[in-house]
């Protein structure tokens, strides 16, 4: 392999890769290395690894075993941090690196990833079962359920007044399953994503400015933007109603009491998702909507996209599907974390072709 392919192939790699020398210092770093110690290779070339990294687990002895058997070996669910970072829990590789006696190749695979593609790739066939749910729902539940509001109505007129009580209750109830049976449909009559190069920020701003305007009125919404993003390829007007989704969840998670949504966008180049195909989406473009209210019930975290899912009392569960299936649809995915304090969905987004990149600020 040439020297530029080489270096190519190791800028691309997807996870932190690090090349010790025979003393376990760092000669070199790949950048999703410089992202995940948050240190340049500058900074990071000729430091022991040891002062960067703490692993619970022996590497000493991995290392050495590496170097005297000219074998691989991994470490599966270890807790990896930085100093700087929470440890994550990483699946480890250490590997000889050919003709260059001594010298270990340490790739760090922190497990989040394969979690959430796998949580990702979900999103579809969840949302497709949604689809055909509302199929049915629609045509086999909404004649018989306006037959039935006529039906209470025309009883009303003619009831005595100690028993028009029920039969209001009667057509308030068809009529707010009518309207779930509404939302459900959704699904099904979602369009296609219009896409083109959308900025972010744009969106962002339409999406803070109406949550603010109505259903966010209590809160406290803070700007914490990279100004630096380029351009993700999307619709607007459907990226819009997944960000208004999101910050309305976040409002309402806080009771109706004041709080804090903070609004976070940043670049991760080591993020990809793995198609069917095998083949590997970058999806660098990170929007994080991060909330202080009492987070997702544990209950429900695992299952909080999956439709008819509801961490509310009133809630329908089909915001967050609804939302989960229009990421899909723009080939990205979204994920939850949270605990009492601080939850946080991100959204991961592909770049635009530079074709498509808008030459002035787009407004949306």
């Amino acid at each position: 392999m040439s020297l530029p392919a080489a270096a190519t192939l190791w800028a691309s790699l997807p996870v932190p890769a690090i090349i010790l020398d025979e003393r376990d210092r760092a000669i070199d770093v790949n950048p999703a290395a410089e992202l995940f110690l948050n240190a340049s290779t500058r900074a990071l070339r000729g430091q022991p690894v040891f002062d960067r990294l703490a692993v619970a687990a022996p590497l000493e002895e991995v290392f050495a075993r590496v170097r005297a058997n000219q074998s691989s070996l991994y470490i599966n669910d270890v807790d990896v941090g930085t100093g700087e970072r929470a440890p994550v829990i990483c699946n480890l590789q250490a590997a000889p690196v050919a003709d260059a006696p001594g010298h270990v190749l340490l790739l760090i695979s922190p497990r989040e990833f394969a979690e959430r593609i796998g949580r990702g790739q979900g999103m579809k066939h969840a949302a497709r079962s949604a689809i055909g749910m509302a199929e049915m729902l629609a045509h086999e539940i909404k004649n018989p359920l306006a037959g039935i509001t006529g039906a209470a109505q025309l009883l009303s007129m003619n009831l005595p007044p100690e028993d028009v009580e029920l039969a209001d209750l009667i057509v308030a109830e068809t009529r707010r399953i009518l309207k779930l049976l509404e939302q459900v449909e959704q699904f099904g009559n979602l369009r296609p994503p219009e896409a083109r190069a959308v900025n972010i920020h744009d969106v962002l701003d339409r999406a803070r400015r109406s949550a603010l305007l109505g259903f966010a009125a209590h809160m406290t919404i803070l700007e914490d933007y990279d100004p630096s993003l380029p351009p993700t390829s999307g619709d607007p007007d459907q990226l819009l109603q997944v960000l208004l989704n999101l910050l309305k969840n976040a409002a309402e998670a806080s009771g109706g009491k004041p709080g804090t949504i903070r609004l976070h966008t940043f670049y991760d180049h080591a993020l990809r998702l793995r198609r069917v195909d095998g083949a590997g989406t970058p999806l660098p473009l990170q929007i994080e909507i991060i909330d202080d209210g009492p987070g997702i019930p544990p209950e429900i975290a695992e299952s909080i996209f999956d439709p008819f899912v509801s961490g509310r009392e009133n809630g329908t569960g089909l915001g967050l599907a609804l939302v989960s299936k229009i990421v899909a649809d723009h080939g990205g995915w979204i994920t939850a974390e949270s605990v009492p304090g601080r939850t946080v969905f991100r959204l991961s987004l592909s770049v635009a072709p530079r074709a498509a990149a808008p030459k002035t600020k787009e407004k949306v």
